[in-house]
Parts: C-alpha cells; sequence; structure tokens
C-alpha cells in the first residue's frame, strides 16, 4: 500500500482508480463493509483501491476543545488499512483551504482531475464541502455527468444497535469496554513507543511501562484490564491507567501499563494495549499509601480476570 500525504503528491500513477472519501476513525465494521465493496469493485476493474481521508479530524480544526477523541492515529489508521486490500491511503490536511472548499469544486478538482475515479463508494450519512453542504445525492449527480459510478452503503447494524465511531466513543467514555468491542469487531487499542517515565510507580514497587498518547484527547480514561503486545512476545496480561496523574500533580493524559510478572527492559520498544475491561475511574487519594492499596487491589482484580478468562477457554 502506498501513503500519499496531501493532494499535492497524487501523481500521474494514482490516476485512474475506484475510491472511497471518510474519517474512517476506528476502521469499525461499518467501514470495513464499505470498503470490501469498494475492494470487490476495484478487482472488477481492474483498478487500484483508493481511500481518502482527512487529519486532523475536521471536528479538531473547528472546535477544538469540543471535538470526539480519535479512536486512531493516522498511523494506526495506515497500518490497519494494509490488511484490508487498500492500494492507496491519500491523507488531506484538514486547513482553512480544504475547509472552505466548495462541495462541487472537491469533486470536481480532486476525485475527477486528480485521481481520475472510475467508481466511488460512500457510506449513506456521508457529508462533505464547506458547511457540509455536500451528500451522496450531490455526489452522484456530478460524477454522473462525467459516466462515473456512485455507490453508497447501508448503515451496519448490530444487535439493532447502529455501529458507529459515535456510538463507540460514547460506549468507550461511559466504561463500556466490552460494548465498545463488540462494535468495534476487535478490542479498543492504543499504541506507541514506551518512554522513560517519572520512576514513582517502580519506587512504589509498581513498575509500569510508560506509552506515548499521540491523541489529543484519549476516548477513555481510567483503570483496566488489558493485554500488552510487544514485538516477539505473545499477548501479556496487564493492568493499565489511562489519565492525567492527579497523585502526582499531573495535567496531560500519560498511559501506563503495569505487565503481569513481566520486567525485561523494554525501553524504546513499540507496544499495543488493548482495552478488556474498566476496573475503577482515576481518583486522586488522601495518600500515597492509600493509592498504593487501590493498585494493589487492581491487580488483584485484573489477575481474576485473567484466570476466569483461562479456565473458560479450558472449558
Amino acid at each position: 500500500m502506498e501513503y500519499v500525504r496531501g493532494a499535492e503528491n497524487i501523481a500521474a500513477d494514482h490516476r485512474g482508480c475506484v475510491a472511497s472519501v471518510g474519517n474512517y476513525d476506528g476502521l469499525h465494521p461499518g467501514h470495513r463493509k464499505v470498503i470490501r465493496s469498494l475492494v470487490e469493485r476495484g478487482r472488477e476493474l481492474n483498478l487500484p483501491v483508493a481511500i481518502v481521508s482527512f487529519d486532523p479530524h475536521p471536528m479538531e480544526f473547528f472546535v477544538p476543545d469540543a471535538a470526539p477523541p480519535r479512536l486512531m492515529t493516522t498511523q494506526e489508521k495506515c497500518e490497519a488499512m494494509q490488511g484490508l486490500d487498500v492500494d492507496i491511503f491519500c491523507c488531506l490536511e484538514f486547513n482553512h483551504e480544504l475547509a472552505n472548499t466548495e462541495p462541487e469544486e472537491f469533486i470536481e478538482n480532486l476525485l475527477i482531475e486528480k485521481l481520475k475515479v472510475q467508481y466511488v463508494v460512500v457510506g449513506d450519512d456521508f457529508r462533505f464541502g464547506r458547511n457540509r453542504r455536500g451528500n451522496f445525492q450531490m455526489l452522484r449527480s456530478i460524477c454522473q455527468r462525467y459516466g462515473i459510478e456512485v455507490a453508497k452503503t447501508e448503515t451496519l447494524e448490530m444487535g439493532g444497535e447502529r455501529v458507529s465511531s459515535t456510538r463507540i466513543r460514547e460506549c468507550l467514555a461511559a466504561g463500556d469496554v466490552a460494548r465498545a468491542n463488540r462494535l468495534l469487531g476487535r478490542e479498543f487499542s492504543m499504541s506507541g513507543n514506551i518512554i522513560r517515565g517519572d520512576g514513582n510507580a517502580k519506587n512504589w514497587g509498581f513498575a509500569t511501562a510508560n506509552v506515548q498518547v499521540k491523541v489529543p484527547k484519549p476516548a477513555l480514561t481510567g483503570v483496566f484490564v488489558v493485554e500488552a503486545d510487544l514485538p516477539g512476545n505473545a499477548s501479556l496480561p496487564a493492568v493499565a491507567s489511562l489519565g492525567t496523574r492527579p497523585n502526582v500533580g499531573g495535567t496531560k493524559p500519560v498511559l501506563e501499563v503495569h505487565l503481569l510478572d513481566f520486567d525485561d527492559d523494554i525501553y524504546d520498544e513499540h507496544i499495543r494495549v488493548r482495552f478488556l475491561k474498566k476496573l475503577r475511574d482515576e481518583v486522586k487519594f488522601a495518600s500515597i499509601e492509600t493509592m498504593c492499596e487501590q493498585i494493589q487491589q487492581d491487580i488483584t482484580r485484573t489477575r481474576e480476570y485473567f484466570g476466569q478468562k483461562h479456565s473458560r477457554i479450558a472449558s
């Protein structure tokens, strides 16, 4: 798969493709349904498959304080696209110029002139262009003038519930990790490099891997049962804290992962943390001693979770 950053880097060999446009945050089953449909059509027409997305998320541009938390970084999205038979992942910088682009201009300049699309598929709630004025009907009407086929996929439902990035964020914010994971079709995860922290947790007897948080604000906060994926290791059971660390005067979100029965040197390694269950909210304790007692309880509950999980698998 080729990653193209910015419309100005769309080259001649990217032209003549089938394409879809959207944020694709989280790449949930609804998104994957759209991409599968696109890939099938691309194979029928013997054309490359292109996904056009945006960074930052448009809401981060317009109202950064009220923008929804990202379910994925652009890097994570790009990595996931590679496993979906996508040939070109084109990420457009969402800036003043793009925000003020009329939808008709977006279609004609990007999709028709630059990419020379032969087929376009979008979700049924697709909106684009200045003031979100563009929709599926406009896209189809303009593309038909050029003989370009446009299709849409209907909203996917699971158990009578609409699958959407918004609903998944709501579940994560409410601490309903199990439901969020069902709607995602996988376990919600965060990934990054392990960096050196302040050493407090190790001094308290709970050494942690500190992971860079690469999104402006995380989709969930609190203390969680997780599994951690490290290069060369099987999935490792762990307990993780994601928050601002009020007990040490923190202000920025930090992901700290305590790997059970593991003490290898893993600084600078890349780690993926998969969230399984929320144990509790992040709180400010009256003392460090009280906090350490609670952390020990968190570790005990985490061991119980994995013990029960292994018992279910064995049976």
